[in-house]
């Protein structure tokens, strides 16, 4: 599916969403990291042993949950995202979105450097989106 323009913006706009993950015997698993949006989809990276990574190769599934909070809650703002993802190992598609990441976030390079093999990228595809207050 395709994104809608005012979600695409604002998924772009965002240094961070949480992203949530199930195991095959349904305990869940949510955390913040840091994405990119590339066209319609989103790309996060992880350590290749990662709990969400070991999740996704079990199910595929994944919902990623942008928003912004402010304490007038008419101001409230997010896109959730449902999506199926696939995990990425290496070759160029890996060096590419790497690439990508590091140009958004220049401390995962120093802090965090994405080696192949060791780190994975995590592509997701949206299936379903809900969105409020843009």
């Amino acid at each position: 599916m395709r994104l809608k323009k005012v979600e695409r913006e604002f998924i772009a706009f965002q240094r961070v969403c949480r992203v949530a993950t199930v195991s095959r015997k349904g305990t869940p698993h949510n955390v913040p990291v840091c994405p990119i949006l590339d066209g319609d989809r989103m790309y996060i990276a992880s350590a290749a042993d990662g709990v969400k990574v070991r999740n996704i190769q079990a199910t595929g599934k994944v919902a990623l949950a942008f928003d912004e909070y402010t304490e007038a809650w008419s101001g409230l703002k997010g896109v959730l995202v449902w999506g199926m993802a696939r995990v990425i190992e290496a070759g160029p598609a890996f060096r590419r979105i790497r690439k990508l990441l590091y140009q958004r976030y220049p401390q995962y390079e120093g802090y965090a450097a994405l080696a192949e093999r060791e780190s994975v990228i995590v592509e997701v595809t949206p299936t379903r989106t809900f969105h409020w207050g843009l």
